[in-house]
């Protein structure tokens, strides 16, 4: 199944515990594509018990697609990504590193730990719809998943 052709909405999680950029990410999802449910949860912990449905996300929907920022309390993003690595439940979900870091080590590192892609967080809202045009292009369009 292509992510584009889902006839449901695109399930979305962003690990953000920035409150401007979930506030900058939200506004561009709404610019750049409709039929996105974001969730949203504030630090490594969290996105882990999100993503295994853990306690009071037991009911929620796996995400399609996370997007993650590495600076984060309690797990940093590598940390983050890592168990998603070693989770054989997890590790399908295609990871979008989101972050200020212009570290080509936390580059390097995210990719090592199965990041699909990593970008350098936009400043402006402009740049930041171009960016989450991108990622719905690349991410939600053209890659394919497995049926459920």
């Amino acid at each position: 199944m292509s992510l584009g052709e889902a006839t449901q909405p695109i399930e979305m999680l962003l690990v953000e515990d920035n409150p401007g950029d979930v506030r900058l990410t939200t506004e561009a999802l709404k610019e750049a594509e409709q039929g996105i449910n974001l969730s949203v949860v504030a630090d490594g912990v969290e996105a882990l018990a999100f993503l295994r449905k853990q306690g009071k996300y037991a009911d929620s929907a796996r995400p399609h697609l996370a997007l993650l920022d590495l600076n984060l309390p309690k797990k940093n993003g590598h940390e983050v990504l890592e168990e998603i690595q070693f989770d054989a439940e997890l590790r399908g979900i295609p990871v979008v590193v989101l972050t200020t870091s212009r570290s080509d080590n936390d580059f390097r590192r995210a990719y090592e730990l199965g990041a699909s892609y990593c970008l350098t967080k936009p400043t402006d809202l402009d740049s930041f719809i171009q960016v989450m045009e991108s990622i719905q292009s690349i991410c939600l369009t053209a890659t394919r998943l497995p049926d459920d």
